[in-house]
């Protein structure tokens, strides 16, 4: 039986943006450690001011959408600490 011819196979270029990436930056701004805890702890405290005055407060006629609010200073929060390093 004869033999099969052999295939050479291409060699695979790959981009120099992908051999060197450029460099990611080392630090987080200044202003984003700060803000992030202070959303954190906005929203730990909205929502402790709504459980301490019996769902009144802190924006009056609103009910419990109090605590949509909370925890949206809370997401921000969340959001803020993923671009922290």
């Amino acid at each position: 039986m004869p033999k099969s011819k052999l295939r050479k196979k291409e060699k695979k270029v790959i981009p120099a943006q992908q051999l060197h990436p450029s460099a990611a930056p080392t630090e987080s701004p200044r202003w984003l450690a700060p803000a992030m805890v202070g959303s954190f702890l906005t929203g730990l405290i909205w929502i402790v001011i709504f459980y301490i005055t019996s769902t009144r407060y802190p924006v009056p006629n609103v009910g419990a959408w109090n605590m949509v609010f909370g925890f949206g200073f809370i997401g921000v929060g969340f959001s803020l600490a993923t671009k922290w390093r």
